[in-house]
């Protein structure tokens, strides 16, 4: 019986002395204290059993060091005579760099004067470039200042003209052509004031002659008369007695004189024309100057100063005044109308300002809520403002709503505005139809898709724009699109085009309000998104809490709460966008529950605050499964949720065994937990029952889970490098 006695005390002893070299030094405590549990004398006999375990790691040492102490005596060896080599390696190479240095020397100032070469030759190349550009530039300039001087005015103008817009811009930089820039103006005014003054020495002149030229004027008109007087009689006593001379030509004599012999004295004088005693070459010179000089600076001034659509409309119609007018007396006006082109495009500028100012006002008063209608007078009134036809409505008693805000119709016709406004232009320009209708859908289209467009996305960004705001905001769209149609028909109406045409140009109103439409939607998906985040952000978990409260958090029924109200005002949207909407904020819930619990500044999750997140996650099951937007098939909206309900199942029900058997299984029934995962939780867990282990080891129960957890983490370890050697 001592005998079994002592075989069990020297195994225990064995089993003790083992732990404590394997286990880690924290846990020493609990294993020394078994010693001293034991029978008496116990303590004695581990302590001899400890000083032979001793005296055997000791002579263990010192074999090992006798083992490799003549290894170490050699390697001592070795290095002193590799240092006396290394010193000998070390003056070699210092010699070696002395000379080096002494060689480069030279060759550094070879290259700084090579490198003083090259910069040489590209400023030298630098210049030669730059004069190239600047000898055209001068000698245009002297060739303005040539023709100047041989008062070859408008061959000056046209030399300017490609000064300022070819040449001087090339070399704009340098500072004579700036001086040259600011010349050119002050030229083209002493030009203008050349040419004023040869008209007015011309005036002067017709009114010193104005006598001789009276004079001839009225001798001309006279003598045409008398021609024409006698021809008129001849012809007439022709065809009352016709005479026959002996060489078979009648003459008749008027007032003593034959009509023949009166042609022949016409003839014989001199005839001067008011042409032959005015040199008009003046008024050519003038005009020529006044269509280089004025046209431009009309044009300029329409482009830089003019921001209102009425000037530039009173503009053009002086424009086509003045051009009708030089082309009754026969000039050419092609480059009036050329200017009338610009003057267009123009006035289309100020009127895309101005209707966009219109439509910040309208987005800005409107409310954003369905327009209610009291009784029919108010229903038609609307509707003659805006097309729309609901028959589900149209049954509907007074009062009612129509779905979409009062901005709508306001923009509807606004927009019919726009159009009578660019017709306007139109007026007067001599254009078919077709090009009247093309000008006015580009003109439209241009509000649509810039003016309109740009002010639909600068309101959806803006912040204080809510989710009921850019609900409505989609229905507006939508009835704006469906009216795009309508605004064909009203132009068609106007030209009297058929939208058949070929060359007809269509408005992509279509466009413009679905990229409108899917900014809003995704502009409510981000809103959504951000309101949970700031649900999520008042969650204040008690991670380290015994057991759970038996009831879901205060945070998430507050945070279910409003994505139910939200999810009903969906109602009134498409049935896709809801849907999306929806499945988005889940998967957004979800995915930020993941993160609350992985958090890495997140040490320490006791089993309790796991039971207390597993009732947040079945409310958020229970949201989903009750269908907030109708549509989804089955439990699709549930399934946001999945990764969260494998996840904690896992640690609930703490069924390590069957994951780790069915991982990478399609059957398994944990297929959504990942490893990285699982472990990332298990540790956070693991440093939760650490805190503990003086007193765990008492407890057969908790070692053995804490030896469990142990065992499953170096399990999940070697899962996740698999995973990561695999990728």
């Amino acid at each position: 019986m001592a005998e079994s006695e002592s075989l069990e005390t020297i195994t225990e002893h064995e089993r003790i002395l083992q732990e404590i070299e394997s286990t880690d030094t924290a846990c020493v405590g609990p294993t020394l204290r078994s010693v001293y549990d034991d029978q008496p004398n116990a303590h004695k006999r581990f302590m001899e059993k400890l000083d032979a375990r001793i005296r055997n790691h000791d002579r263990e040492i010192e074999k090992m060091c006798n083992f490799h102490h003549q290894g170490f005596v050699d390697a001592i060896t070795e290095l002193l005579k590799v240092r006396a080599d290394a010193e000998k390696l070390m003056g070699q190479v210092s010699d070696t760099n002395r000379r080096l240095q002494d060689a480069g020397r030279e060759v550094t100032a070879q290259t700084e004067e090579v490198i003083r070469c090259r910069i040489q030759q590209r400023n030298m190349a630098t210049t030669v470039e730059k004069l190239q550009l600047c000898i055209p530039v001068l000698e245009m300039y002297s060739k303005l200042k040539e023709q100047l001087e041989s008062k070859r005015y408008y061959s000056a103008l046209k030399t300017m003209e490609q000064l300022q817009n070819i040449y001087i811009p090339r070399v704009s930089q340098y500072r004579f052509c700036q001086i040259m820039a600011e010349t050119l103006p002050k030229l083209r005014e002493e030009i203008k004031e050349i040419s004023m003054s040869d008209l007015k020495d011309f005036l002067e002149s017709i009114r010193k002659h104005s006598d001789k030229i009276g004079e001839t004027a009225m001798r001309q008109a006279q003598q045409h008369r008398t021609f024409n007087s006698a021809v008129q009689k001849q012809v007439t006593l022709s065809c009352a007695k016709p005479l026959y001379g002996l060489n078979g030509r009648t003459p008749l004599h008027h007032n003593g004189l034959s009509t023949e012999a009166a042609v022949e004295e016409e003839i014989d004088e001199e005839v001067l024309t008011v042409q032959d005693l005015v040199d008009f070459s003046p008024v050519y010179r003038c005009l020529h100057i006044y269509t280089v000089l004025v046209i431009p600076s009309i044009s300029f001034t329409t482009n830089s100063y003019c921001s209102d659509p009425d000037l530039v409309l009173e503009l053009k119609n002086l424009i086509v005044i003045f051009a009708d007018t030089l082309q009754g007396y026969g000039f050419p006006v092609n480059r009036l109308f050329e200017l009338l082109f610009e003057v267009r495009d123009q006035y289309n500028e100020t009127l895309l300002k101005k209707w966009a100012l219109v439509f910040r006002d309208i987005f800005e008063q409107d409310n954003y809520s369905p327009i209610p209608v009291e009784n029919e007078e108010e229903y038609k009134a609307v509707i003659s403002r805006f097309p729309f036809h609901d028959a589900e409505i149209e049954k509907q008693q007074f009062p009612k709503k129509l779905p979409m805000s009062q901005s709508v119709p306001q923009i509807y016709s606004q927009v019919k505005e726009f159009i009578y406004a660019s017709l306007k232009f139109s007026e007067s320009l001599h254009r078919s139809s077709t090009e009247i209708d093309d000008m006015l859908r580009k003109s439209t289209n241009l509000l649509l898709t810039r003016t309109l467009s740009s002010c639909l996305q600068n309101l959806i960004k803006k912040p204080h724009i809510g989710l009921t705001e850019l609900v409505q905001i989609i229905i507006n769209t939508t009835h704006l699109e469906h009216a795009c149609k309508y605004l064909e028909d009203f132009i068609t109406n106007i030209t009297n085009v058929s939208p058949e045409t070929v060359h007809t140009t269509r408005l992509y109103g279509l466009s413009t309000f679905k990229d409108a439409r899917h900014a809003a939607e995704g502009e409510i998906y981000t809103k959504l998104n951000q309101k949970i985040d700031e649900f999520i952000q008042l969650a204040d978990y008690e991670w380290g809490m015994a057991e759970s409260d038996g009831r879901a958090s205060g945070y998430l029924m507050d945070l279910i709460n409003f994505l139910r109200s939200t999810f009903q005002v969906f109602t009134h949207l498409p049935g896709k966008v809801a849907q999306t909407a929806c499945m988005s904020a889940c998967k957004h819930l979800a995915t930020s529950l993941m993160q609350m619990l992985l958090d890495t500044e997140l040490k320490q999750i006791s089993m309790g605050a796991i039971q207390q997140f597993n009732l947040d996650v079945i409310q958020c099951e229970l949201f989903a499964s009750s269908e907030p937007v109708p549509g989804f098939q089955g439990d699709t909206l549930q399934l946001a949720f999945i990764d969260l309900r494998q996840l904690l199942d896992l640690f609930m029900v703490w069924d390590w065994s069957t994951y780790l058997a069915d991982y990478g299984q399609p059957t398994s029934k944990y297929l959504r937990v990942n490893p990285s995962t699982a472990l990332a939780l298990l540790e956070k867990m693991k440093d939760t029952s650490k805190k503990n282990i003086i007193f765990s080891q008492f407890r057969k129960n908790d070692r053995d889970k804490q030896k469990l957890i142990e065992t499953v983490v170096k399990q999940l370890r070697s899962l996740v490098n698999g995973m990561s050697q695999h990728s």
